[in-house]
Parts: C-alpha cells; structure tokens; sequence
C-alpha cells in the first residue's frame, strides 16, 4: 500500500545494509511522514510531500492526533506505522492507515514501561519492535502480532551505570535501538554510560543477556548508530563530545571494533554543542552528523578502510537539528529544525558529499523525525 497519486509509477528497488533491509521507492513524488513534540502548532503525526528530483516540498496536514510522537518506523510495505509517546510515563504506539489513507488510526497503545521513550525499530523479520527509554535507560522488545498490534508482555532490559559528564550521566540513557540485518543481535547506544550494548537474539525471538558491542570514551555519549549500505561498518554519533566513531562490525560475534573518531565542529568553535542524528548516503560514501548548538550538518567522506575524511559543514539554515534524512536517491537532505519549527532542503552533490540550500522549507511545530514512506 503505497501513500501515493494512483498515476504516478512507482519502482522500487531493493536497498540492503548491515541494519533493517527496506524496499526504498524510487519514484520522483515521495510522501513524508513526519514526527513532532506536541505544541499548540503540531498535534501528532503529520504527512507531507516532497518531489526527490526538485527539492520541492508541501502538502502538509494531520494524520492523527498523538502526545509527542517523536521518532517513528514504518513497515517495508508502509501499511503499519509505529510511533513513541516520548512522556514521562512513556508509550508505545501501533497505527494503520484508514480506508482511504487521508489519515492514521490507532491500533493498539502501550506502555513503554519506562520514561520517555525516544527511539523505535523494527526488526528486518517485522515480527519484533524495540524501543530505547532515556530516562529510564532500559529497552524493551514488544513481539509483533498478527494485524501489527503489539503484544502485552515486552521483554525489558535495564541498564545501570554513569558516566563523568553531570548532570547527562548521572545514570544510564539508552537513546537508539536497532537490529542487526540478519535479526541475530539488538544494539542499543546507551549516552549515560559511554557504550553500545549488545543482546543476542534468538529464533524466537527472545534476548539474551547484555553485552557490550563497543565501549567509546569517557564522556563521550553515544546517541545513535548507522550502518555502511554495503560494507561491514557501522557510525556512531557522540552527542556529549561532539564525534563521530567508525567501526568494523565483527559478523559473527556482533561486537565493533574501533578504527576512527573525528570531531563534528571547526577547531575554533567553543560554544555549547551536542550532536544529535547521523546518517550515511545511499552510496556509502559520506557520512552526515548533525550538531546543536552549531547548527549545522557535519560532513566526511568514507575511505575504503572505513576511517573518515572531514570535509566540511553547512549551516542548516535553523536551530536544533534533532533529526534529518537523506532521500532516497541520495540527491537531497531534509532537516528538522526544533526550535525553529522549520524543515530546511539542501541538494547533495554526489561526487563531493557537499550540501547547497535550495531555499525550500516547510513549516512544522518542532519537527524531530524525518522518515520516507517506502
């Protein structure tokens, strides 16, 4: 089920990398879904559309009325979105579209057994669901059942610890949950105690005990992870020290190891800053990592021995990037600015990983996740 204008062709290829496979459409006219935190301006869920060959983007309305909805995932045939309530007492949210896809309904909510829940994936089976809770810092795995609700007994995992930057690591802060492509590992990045947890995953489903993928250095706070499209390579983003690490992914034990760590600021800037999303082109040849505080994306380039070239930064023409995407033919990246309620375009150029404003925006109440339909 596609979010689509029945005229418009829409060719879908197969886009494979170490984390979730999606079916990525190609056509030209995309539909976003888009993630806020509530406001008198935003209301829950919203879609818009964006053209990947001109940068235009618009259309904006609601899709469904939701407490700060404020990262999401959606089904590779993109009938079933699932949706954080990032709150102090924290949920979970399973939604379908209606019969004439103009809006959203609510399957099913729970709780997120946990404190403000910022992150949610699929597996790449669809039959699991886990999702990060930063004040709580533990992670819960929901089962998937038939229709897309979720199952009422998670299994949860609690992570304890600090770390020396006070007051953020004071005690453990999971911030990102994401399965390994072939579903044998869940890596969470845990900012409160400077490590990327790792549980096994088997058969049916059930977590094993934790460990630990990659521990990054004191102070660092790692935020979130991607992963190389085609090679054996993940990112991770250090929110509280302002880096970017490359590591190598171990296939069969799950566990990175460490080749690079760059900073995501000019060596003159000494203002306050936390680094917030990362993402890598389609084509695997740069890496972007947004700052706060900065404002700006940070650019490099991937070297074939995974070790990172800086080259770069633009302003993103906003304040407090907590979210962006990158589209799916890898020509344009889309920023969510929260504290400007503002999504700023800019064109990639392919061969230089550069980034040029297009001067196209769409306004939005504190806009913080950014994902395509497939």
């Amino acid at each position: 089920m596609k979010l689509h204008f029945t005229t418009l062709l829409v060719i879908s290829i197969l886009f494979t990398n170490c984390s979730k496979k999606m079916t990525v459409n190609m056509s030209s006219e995309q539909t976003l879904i888009l993630g806020v935190y509530s406001s008198e301006e935003s209301l829950g869920l919203y879609k818009a559309s964006f053209n990947q060959e001109t940068g235009a983007i618009g259309n904006k309305s609601l899709l469904v009325e939701l407490k700060n909805p404020s990262y999401l995932d959606i089904s590779d045939d993109g009938k079933l979105i699932y949706s954080v309530n990032e709150l102090g007492e924290g949920g979970v949210s399973a939604l379908k579209w209606n019969k004439d896809m103009s809006g959203l309904e609510i399957i099913d909510s729970y709780s997120s057994k946990g404190a403000h829940p910022c992150y949610v994936a699929l597996n790449n089976k669809e039959n699991l669901l886990a999702t990060a809770n930063y004040s709580s810092g533990n992670v819960l795995v929901y089962d998937i059942e038939e229709g897309g609700a979720l199952g009422d007994q998670p299994q949860i995992k609690t992570h304890v610890g600090s770390g020396p930057v006070k007051p953020n690591q004071e005690s453990a802060h999971a911030h990102c949950s994401v399965f390994s492509e072939d579903d044998r590992f869940l890596y969470v990045a845990d900012l409160g105690i400077d490590e990327v947890a790792m549980y096994t995953v088997d058969g049916k489903g059930r977590l094993g005990e934790k460990q630990v993928a990659l521990s990054t250095d004191k102070g660092d706070g790692p935020r979130h992870i991607t992963f190389h499209p085609s090679k054996d390579y993940v990112f991770i983003v250090n929110e509280l020290s302002g880096s970017v690490i490359s590591a190598h992914v171990d296939k069969i034990s799950g566990r990175f190891h460490r080749m690079d760590k760059k900073s995501t600021l000019p060596a003159d800037f000494k203002a306050w800053n936390a680094c917030a999303d990362i993402h890598v082109s389609p084509d695997g040849k740069f890496l972007y990592a947004s700052n706060r505080g900065h404002n700006s994306l940070a650019i490099f380039k991937i070297l074939d021995s995974g070790m990172l070239e800086p080259i770069g930064h633009e302003s993103v023409r906003g304040e407090t990037p907590r979210n962006f995407n990158i589209s799916p033919n890898g020509k344009f990246v889309l920023v969510g600015n929260q504290n400007t309620n503002n999504i700023t375009v800019f064109a990639r150029d392919a061969a230089t990983g550069l980034l040029t404003y297009t001067g196209n925006e769409l306004k939005l109440g504190k806009p913080v996740c950014i994902k395509f339909m497939p």
